[in-house]
């Protein structure tokens, strides 16, 4: 007779924590790969800039909600992802190998600010992303022959191997494509969390003290986590890119830092869901509004700062009354239906605990 024993650590360190969770993420693929054949060609667009937002969150979700180290900043990475892969084409490398090395790049351009700037905790680490991410700004305008400046650049249309994709003309295969790398990031990232060294970023993230008495490098875990995180990033800056179709100093400004971080807390921290549900959020509700906006003022009418005040009591709701965003709700409402009907009413009741020093890290 064979005996298995189950440990609490079994779905994680599996893939798919059974064969139920995998149909249904095999179902979820399969419509996604049939999404083109199911929908125009405008709401195809708005599902392809779901996932390069989605691609950006994981990229952050792995600095911020995996390893805990705020960073208000990331948009100079979408950046230095979107540049670096549209000057290694014009210098004639394919795209093949231009786009996945612009990815490595801006890992390793990571990895090199991260030395000086993680010795920071906190509020003063977001204050130092916050400064990058406005040089990034200063720095595309004066490396003009390089960067194009204040006039932008206009990525080439894409080319892997005599195959042709545009993301106007041809939004299906440019879908495709964001689907293809949207899935590699997605299983990158889950097989990075089964292993030692996903489980140090964890350590980390709870407890810097224990961390260190399990063992684990704080500098070289944290450096390790935000070149990976950035990496992603560079590949979601890249195919932001091409998405937008033309791209300047403008296109990454700080406020796309801040929706970067808004959208992983409200999808919730920490989890690979969440990247996905805030993504919705950030790249649905602007059309939403406007479509309200328009039934209810007119299509003429222009509210300024409609969307950025709506964002922003979306995220003071969520931090108030559901601190672990859409996907911990979720969980919440799982768990409640599988105990029903024996859920205790204040089964979820937040502990509400403050530590009074930093001492204890």
């Amino acid at each position: 007779m064979r005996i298995h024993f189950k440990t609490s650590y079994e779905h994680d360190i599996r893939l798919f924590q059974d064969r139920w969770t995998l149909g249904v993420y095999a179902a979820l693929l399969a419509l996604a790969f049939a999404l083109p054949y199911l929908i125009d060609e405008f709401y195809l667009g708005e599902v392809t800039n779901v996932l390069i937002w989605a691609i950006a969150g994981l990229g952050l979700m792995l600095l911020t909600g995996q390893t805990g180290q705020a960073s208000l900043g990331h948009a100079a990475f979408l950046a230095v992802g979107c540049y670096t892969n549209t000057i290694l084409i014009e210098q004639g490398l394919p795209f093949v190998i231009a786009f996945p090395l612009a990815g490595v790049i801006t890992g390793v351009i990571g990895t090199i600010v991260a030395i000086p700037a993680l010795r920071l905790h906190g509020i003063y680490l977001a204050i130092a992303t916050i400064a990058l991410s406005i040089l990034a700004d200063d720095i595309i305008v004066l490396m003009e022959p390089w960067t194009g400046g204040v006039s932008g650049k206009f990525p080439e249309m894409i080319t892997i191997f005599g195959f042709e994709i545009e993301r106007w003309t041809m939004p299906s295969r440019f879908y495709y494509l964001v689907l293809v790398v949207t899935i590699c990031c997605t299983l990158f990232y889950r097989n990075l969390l089964r292993s030692p060294l996903g489980r140090a970023f964890a350590a980390v993230r709870d407890s810097e003290v224990s961390a260190t008495a399990m063992g684990v490098h704080i500098a070289r875990t944290k450096a390790t986590a935000f070149g990976l995180s950035c990496m992603i990033t560079g590949w979601a800056g890249a195919l932001m890119g091409y998405y937008a179709g033309t791209f300047n100093n403008e296109t990454f400004s700080i406020v796309i830092s801040i929706t970067l971080l808004m959208m992983i807390v409200i999808g919730g921290l920490g989890s690979i869901h969440g990247a996905f549900f805030g993504a919705v959020v950030v790249a649905f509700l602007p059309q939403a509004l406007s479509i309200l906006k328009d039934g209810l003022v007119g299509g003429g009418v222009a509210i300024p700062g409609l969307e950025t005040g709506v964002f922003g009591m979306i995220l003071i709701l969520f931090i108030l009354f559901e601190p672990m965003g859409i996907y911990g709700r979720w969980l919440k409402i799982r768990i409640w239906l599988e105990l029903f009907p024996f859920a205790r009413k204040d089964m979820f009741r937040r502990q509400k605990s403050y530590l009074k020093t930093e001492r204890l890290r």
